[in-house]
């Protein structure tokens, strides 16, 4: 049964997690939304719906929610560490102390707090932060340089492994059209040897009917015998199991789907012998690893803060920002890392905490008895 002292500090955890969540939220809109606006201004061309209204109701809430869950360890942590250097500069953690309570009692409620939000968080990245990202990635692309922009929007070749014998090529696919030319698909037996091969001139999704639409196409079938059988047509429609953005996918792909969506995917990639999944496992670790870090992060800070120090909330906030910045780091340089295949996925996605766990829990048995 929580005291009136859990209350008392449930309350100051949750009022100052709140405030410098709105606070963050608040201030890089505004600096986001002020440095994009010639880009979404430029895709009024493209259509004239995409004004900064629009991008302000239909891409920047789900924006933000991507980026609160992106830094939510971080901002836990230094909440911690504000109202926590507060309590110790007025002397209040040292009246609770002095009053008979031990310290480990006196971090009870902070260990349900962090607990709460660490499982509330848990809950969002694995299957609201999806729902959230699909509406943000539908935008995106209009928010990024030209460069960035003809990466996701751009006519680019592409390529797909159906499966261990099966493979499409297509020399020009414009991915926001969903349109190419030059498509091929080849089919081998398991002695590597070409069985089936289609080619058309262009290729289009057909969104309603979920084809792809081959114009101006040429079936050849090889035999055992080395004898061919050739067909050709105006159009033929194929169905090859996945809709482009599978078959074609891009970096933005793991975070629109849920986990259990996600893991399908993965493993089906993975039966197909696809080696590129780096940065899809990446995602699948950090939606678990990045809301265990609450907890750790927690009580870091609380050890950190604590205590009364010469300097007071200065001196602690200047530690805590120097030590959200190192994990943030830690945790993105991990990534390319991760992608460049020098390190597993779940090892790179769980280092920062392996690595903070320690230091986290020295420091707070250090603390506990003095």
């Amino acid at each position: 049964m929580l005291k009136i002292i859990d209350r008392y500090i449930i309350k100051k955890y949750l009022g100052t997690f709140s405030f410098m969540l709105v606070l963050l939220s608040v201030v890089v809109l505004v600096i986001d939304v002020q440095s994009k606006i010639p880009r979404i201004q430029s895709a009024t061309l493209i259509d004239p719906k995409l004004n900064v209204t629009y991008f302000l109701i239909h891409f920047y809430p789900f924006w933000i929610i991507n980026l609160v869950m992106t830094f939510l360890s971080i901002l836990v942590f230094i909440s911690v560490i504000y109202f926590t250097s507060r309590m110790a500069n007025n002397t209040e953690i040292v009246a609770i102390i002095s009053s008979g309570a031990s310290f480990h009692r006196f971090a009870k409620p902070y260990l349900i707090t962090s607990l709460f939000i660490a499982v509330l968080s848990l809950g969002i990245n694995h299957f609201v932060l999806p729902w959230a990202n699909i509406q943000k990635n539908q935008l995106e692309a209009y928010t990024y340089n030209a460069r960035n922009k003809e990466k996701v929007l751009g006519t680019a070749p592409a390529s797909a492994q159906l499966s261990r014998t099966e493979y499409i090529f297509v020399n020009s696919w414009n991915k926001a059209d969903k349109r190419g030319s030059g498509f091929v698909f080849q089919k081998f037996d398991k002695n590597r040897k070409m069985t089936y091969e289609l080619k058309a001139s262009d290729v289009l999704w057909d969104k309603v009917k979920k084809q792809f639409v081959l114009n101006n196409y040429l079936e050849k079938t090889i035999n055992k015998d080395d004898t061919e059988k050739l067909a050709n047509g105006v159009e033929l429609r194929k169905s090859f199991g996945h809709d482009p953005e599978e078959l074609f996918p891009n970096e933005l792909l793991g975070q629109n789907k849920t986990t259990p969506e996600l893991l399908k995917f993965i493993k089906r990639e993975t039966e197909k012998g696809n080696s590129n999944l780096n940065a899809h496992l990446n995602e699948l670790h950090q939606r678990t690893s990045m809301p265990i870090s609450i907890v750790i992060l927690t009580f870091l800070a609380l050890s950190l803060s604590s205590q009364k120090k010469r300097g007071g909330l200065g001196i602690n906030l200047a530690i805590g920002i120097s030590l959200a910045f190192l994990f943030v780091f830690s945790f993105e340089a991990l990534k390319v890392v991760s992608e460049n295949k020098s390190m597993s996925p779940a090892l790179a996605m769980w280092f920062p905490n392996i690595i903070f766990f320690p230091i986290a829990l020295y420091l707070y048995l250090k603390r506990a008895n003095q």
